[in-house]
């Protein structure tokens, strides 16, 4: 039986703590929150216990922690944990500073502890097929990475304000699976070009970020990615890929609540993509969790270490740097 302590008792928090407590062979042990009450009610809904961050540090029978809270908080939680001697899990990002978050992941690989970064969408069961299917030579060699990102609408300006911007906090997830999609084989960026505007609502400008952006990448080999994003769909949550080969192309379309498409006098007609990320990635969370104490059981290495966090976070600074100047960055 593995014992866990969540923090953050928010909205991801939730998700993982509702996964966590129905895995066989995890007990949920702990939450810990800043506002007592979110920890008091979800502890009480999951039958965990209300500690607080020292306790949970200081228990010798607690083997890993969930990192849900806020962005701030993740490198020293994770640098906490370590030196406990705990096992980690932690939503993405690691730091919002580079070097910050490098030197987290030498302080996590001198203690000796496991350390998974959430980035959820290579759990994705229809991103993972297309990921199995590259990988078993289906298309042949990989050359060109569309990818297509948009949120149904741009979050709080209190939000916008503390997260880094839109290249850290939303894009970072697109820079990963252009990281796990067209550099499977090794290959590493060479060379990046971001632009971005706003175009979906001035408060996004009066909070300093953007909320449109544009980035192409060339990788070591030559490869091409291009990433398009926006903070306002009215259609819904928009996730797409497409993966060009020299024998032929992986095409990973939206999720929709059915598959139904409806014929008649007034047309074809389709549900449109699911509200937000919370449906869409529904099975990836779950899954995701169960790899990372399936992986602590078996001594297996996790698809997403403490080292692609802090990949992934070099790339959304290099596109932070190319918007704000106009220029383009080599690696």
């Amino acid at each position: 039986m593995k014992n866990v302590a969540v923090f953050g008792a928010g909205r991801i928090g939730r998700i993982h703590a509702s996964n966590l407590a129905a895995l066989p062979g995890v007990r949920l042990q702990y939450v810990c929150d800043a506002v007592p009450s979110a920890a008091a009610e979800l502890a009480q809904q999951l039958g965990a216990q209300v500690a607080e961050l020292d306790q949970v540090f200081a228990d010798p029978g607690v083997d890993a922690v969930a990192i849900c809270s806020p962005t701030s908080t993740h490198s020293d939680l994770i640098a906490r944990a370590a030196a406990a001697g705990k096992h980690i899990f932690c939503e993405k990002p690691v730091d919002l500073s580079v070097p910050r978050a490098e030197a987290v992941a030498r302080a996590v690989a001198e203690a000796g502890v496991a350390c998974m970064i959430g980035f959820q969408r290579r759990f994705d069961p229809t991103f993972n097929e297309a990921r199995r299917r590259l990988d078993a030579g289906e298309i042949g060699r990989p050359e060109m990475l569309v990818i297509t990102s948009r949120d149904p609408g741009a979050p709080p300006v209190d939000y916008l304000k503390a997260s880094g911007g839109i290249f850290r906090d939303m894009l970072i997830h697109d820079l990963d699976v252009f990281r796990w999609i067209l550099c499977a084989d090794g290959d590493e960026a060479a060379w990046l070009s971001a632009t971005a505007s706003v175009l979906t609502d001035p408060a996004v400008a009066e909070a300093g970020d953007w909320d449109s952006t544009a980035v192409t990448i060339k990788t070591r080999l030559g490869r091409l990615c291009q990433i398009n994003t926006s903070r306002r769909a009215a259609y819904g949550y928009d996730q797409r890929f497409e993966l060009l080969g020299s024998d032929g192309m992986l095409q990973c379309g939206n999720q929709t609540p059915s598959q139904v498409l409806q014929w008649d006098a007034r047309g074809v007609r389709a549900d449109k993509p699911e509200p937000f990320f919370l449906q869409r990635y529904a099975a990836a969370y779950r899954l995701e969790i169960e790899h990372f104490f399936d992986c602590l059981q078996s001594g297996q290495p996790f698809k997403t270490t403490v080292e692609d966090g802090v990949k992934a976070q070099q790339l959304a600074d290099a596109a932070t740097l190319s918007a704000q100047s106009g220029q383009p960055v080599q690696f």
